[in-house]
């Protein structure tokens, strides 16, 4: 039977000073290391065949009532047949790997903005998102852990604004749940994202058009395009010609300031925009009406810029460009509000569903917009660009109306 080594008060280990391992007793394996002054808890242990020495500490930071405490914690890891300077590394690793994954949600905005941006074409953007996370989610859970965020932070963000701010906190709800799906394919974050709507949010939030109308974009009334083209075209300017073409191609205001001359064939009547510069990313091919090809043929072309309608410096017009334009001619719709640029496609869309007999998908098709159905969209293989140039031009003549034959004077 092994000796029993007598068990010391801790008085009489505050006196040790001889250089060596003393056993201060009351646990097997325990000693005061002193080396050069310094003294430290040791703990002696056999693990299989080896011999080992486990720190627990330096004295009398730690006091010899802990060193005990801790030296029983890990006998009870051997008697589990557990070596526990393997398992307290491990613990280790796993504190820094945690440390290493740690990532506020403030920080967690920052990077998925900057690995995102490049995907968006337009500067604002950037500044939207920047915007909205740092007015209404940062002061709520920006100092928090990314693993940390559940349905309640979540909530505690989007319930002040929900309805009286629907439209921003619905954008704001979907910037949430992009920021966290990537800091949980970084490896960030586990389990479900809180800020899903569909299973999740929507259990709990009414449903954004349930609270709040939809606003839409101020749009010259069908009646009155004919009248504002007339104005338009009195117009010079840059500005005024892109505005101009925007109505007869439908286009939106991007594609049409940044239309350059490579993707035109005025022989064959048509325009090609390329997937990079269009919202859904697929390239869209334009069919040009006879007034569309006359208004490009009328443009001068530079040497040194490709734009078709080129602002100062030989640069892309900016948005406001066809906004101020608008607003000069104070093109006005049924309720009186001043119009913009993108609410020419609704007046498009309204001419093609009031006043002619082409089917809705061709519309939908002139606009560029994305089939919903995505069965209707495996079967759709065309995009109808020889009907779409008949609507097109019946669109064209319908706002730019060939003048009255003149009357021939008789002969008195």
């Amino acid at each position: 039977m092994p000796k029993r080594s007598r068990e010391l008060s801790a008085m009489e280990v505050g006196r040790l000073r001889e250089e060596g391992d003393h056993n201060v007793g009351g646990i097997p394996g325990l000693y005061l290391q002193i080396i050069d002054g310094s003294r430290s808890w040791i703990l002696r242990f056999k693990f299989g065949a080896r011999r080992r020495r486990m720190g627990l500490g330096s004295f009398p930071a730690v006091p010899l009532a802990q060193a005990r405490e801790r030296a029983r914690a890990a006998h009870k890891l051997l008697d589990e047949g557990v070596d526990p300077i393997e398992a307290r590394d491990a613990v280790k690793k796993a504190a820094l790997a945690s440390q290493a994954r740690a990532l506020t949600f403030k920080v967690a905005c920052e990077r998925f903005i900057a690995a995102k941006e490049s995907e968006w074409r337009n500067p604002k953007h950037r500044q939207q998102w920047e915007n909205t996370l740092e007015t209404y989610a940062e002061p709520v859970i920006g100092q928090l852990d990314v693993s940390a965020i559940g349905q309640d932070e979540v909530l505690r963000v989007l319930d002040p604004i929900w309805r009286t701010k629907t439209e921003t906190a619905s954008r704001l709800r979907g910037r949430i749940e992009q920021v966290l799906d990537w800091a949980k394919t970084r490896g960030h974050r586990q389990g479900e994202n809180p800020a899903a709507w569909r299973g999740h949010l929507d259990k709990l939030l009414p449903k954004p058009e349930k609270i709040a109308k939809v606003k839409h974009h101020p749009a010259v009334p069908v009646a009155k395009v004919a009248d504002a083209v007339a104005a338009l075209r009195a117009v010079e300017g840059v500005s005024a010609q892109a505005l101009l073409f925007q109505v007869l191609t439908a286009g939106r205001s991007g594609e049409i300031r940044g239309a350059r001359w490579p993707e035109f064939d005025l022989e064959a009547g048509q325009w090609d925009v390329p997937a990079e510069r269009m919202k859904g990313k697929r390239p869209h091919r334009v069919p040009l009406s006879r007034q569309a090809i006359e208004l490009l043929e009328s443009m001068p072309r530079y040497e040194q810029c490709d734009l078709v309608f080129p602002g100062r410096k030989m640069q892309p017009l900016s948005d406001m460009s066809l906004t101020a334009c608008m607003r000069r001619l104070n093109f006005l719709d049924a309720a009186g509000r001043v119009c913009v640029p993108h609410g020419l496609r609704s007046t498009f869309r309204d001419w093609a569903a009031e006043h002619t007999h082409y089917p809705p998908e061709m519309a939908e098709m002139a606009l560029a917009h994305a089939i919903e159905s995505k069965v209707e969209a495996a079967y759709r293989r065309g995009d109808m660009l020889a009907k779409r140039l008949a609507m097109m031009q019946d669109w064209a003549d319908y706002c730019m109306p060939a003048p009255p034959p003149k009357r021939k004077r008789q002969k008195a």
